[in-house]
């Protein structure tokens, strides 16, 4: 999958690692780019098409998906942090609804789209999809059932055409961690080798040196092989998705 002549969805695209991702597709010789955001914002470039798309929103994910003439990439990228101690349910709930429900709810909207294009989605994951964060751990149950959703999908729409790719970055210098003294990488590195993998066909991305530490275990370790022992069940007996 290059990105040439291709259109990408954004979603989160606004700012952070979202604006980012805006910016090296465009680089990258994106056809059309649609940016999907809460809020309008405008955009430079004749190739980003803004769209108003609030990932909980329903009528807003329905809105957007019919504004888009084609696409060949979906990059659900929309999501959010809260730091809390685990205690109040709605703060899962709420995580629960940006990080899981909304790129599932973005993604049926937009399947027929990338069916026909036999394209790619790629989720925006983290490091806390595989470890909890303590100090954030509804952020980190959410971001690990999008992994299991990521692989999920990944199995059931192979047969489309359709490729799932997972991004798992570890710290990035955005407004989510502000607060945090720690190493981060710089949002536009981390879009460059979410780019970079996405073109290469890597099926987990780990865009920064904190998250590559991770990659050659994981791309040779027993979970990545028990996923594809499980993937083989569903070219066994299809499920329609």
């Amino acid at each position: 999958m290059q990105i040439t002549n291709r259109a990408i969805l954004v979603t989160g695209a606004n700012r952070g690692l979202g604006k980012a991702l805006v910016e090296q597709a465009l680089r990258r010789g994106a056809k059309r780019v649609y940016a999907g955001a809460r809020q309008a914002f405008v955009h430079a470039d004749q190739r980003v098409t803004p769209l108003i798309l609030d990932v909980t929103n329903p009528a807003q994910v329905q809105a957007a998906a019919a504004k888009i003439e084609s696409l060949d990439v979906l990059v659900n990228n929309a999501g959010l942090s809260i730091n809390e101690d685990f205690s109040d349910r709605g703060v899962l709930e709420r995580h629960l609804a940006v990080n899981l429900l909304g790129p599932y709810d973005v993604t049926r909207a937009v399947l027929p789209l990338l069916t026909r294009a036999r394209g790619a989605i790629v989720n925006v994951l983290s490091l806390a999809s595989l470890a909890a964060v303590p100090f954030s751990p509804a952020y980190s149950v959410s971001k690990a059932a999008a992994f299991s959703m990521s692989q999920a999908l990944r199995a059931l729409l192979a047969g489309k055409g359709v490729r799932v790719h997972m991004a798992l970055p570890g710290p990035i210098d955005t407004d989510m961690t502000r607060e945090l003294d720690i190493a981060k990488a710089s949002p536009e590195s981390a879009a460059q080798a979410i780019f970079d993998g996405l073109e290469k066909g890597e099926e987990e991305i780990f865009p920064d040196p904190m998250s590559a530490l991770m990659a050659e275990g994981w791309r040779n370790g027993a979970l990545k092989a028990l996923e594809r022992q499980m993937a083989a069940y569903v070219a066994a007996s299809p499920v329609k998705s």
